[in-house]
């Protein structure tokens, strides 16, 4: 036991030696693009703008545009401060891939209920979705590095769209 604690000793030494170091890589092996991804990244790591939505019984979002910058990190906040019952009046915030047709969308999302009226065979359509949100319910979905376009987004939730529950999401 006497000659296996200085070694151990000696190998937390080694190892904590180490610790609080940087790597970094030779100045001839570093080129401008590692740099500037490092530029980039850095903006990524502040806290996203978050945006609240409401939905509630009348079967409108709170809000029908959304305007973001290129690249910039967005939280969008739904709130369903409706009271009828998720089966009756759920709500769903589906951000959709510019150029897709929301109508089309949720015409095919009507079917969809065992997967929260989003649509397998339309998955590939999806930035991201919220769940299904019954009364007095919450969800957060996160958009990264969105690149310039208009981003349509829908509750799919039967009917929903055609009264207008819809919106748009422009990242100039």
């Amino acid at each position: 036991m006497n000659i296996r604690f200085p070694f151990v000793v000696s190998l937390l030494a080694i190892a904590l030696s180490g610790c609080g170091q940087k790597d970094v890589a030779p100045a001839a092996a570093t080129s401008t693009a590692p740099v500037k991804a490092a530029a980039v990244a850095a903006p990524a790591a502040a806290a996203p703008r978050v945006i609240e939505i409401t939905a509630n019984d009348t079967m409108k979002f709170s809000l029908a545009t959304i305007e973001a910058k290129a690249g910039e990190t967005i939280k969008i906040v739904l709130t369903n401060n409706g009271t009828l019952p998720k089966e009756a009046m759920g709500h769903n915030l589906v951000v959709l891939k510019p150029g897709t047709d929301g109508g089309a969308f949720c015409a095919a999302a009507m079917t969809a209920k065992a997967t929260d009226y989003i649509p397998e065979s339309l998955k590939g359509q999806v930035v991201a979705a919220t769940a299904l949100l019954g009364p007095r319910k919450s969800e957060e979905i996160i958009l990264k590095d969105l690149k310039a376009g208009e981003y349509p987004y829908v509750c799919s939730f039967p009917a929903h769209f055609a009264v207008g529950m819809k919106g748009v999401l422009i990242v100039k």
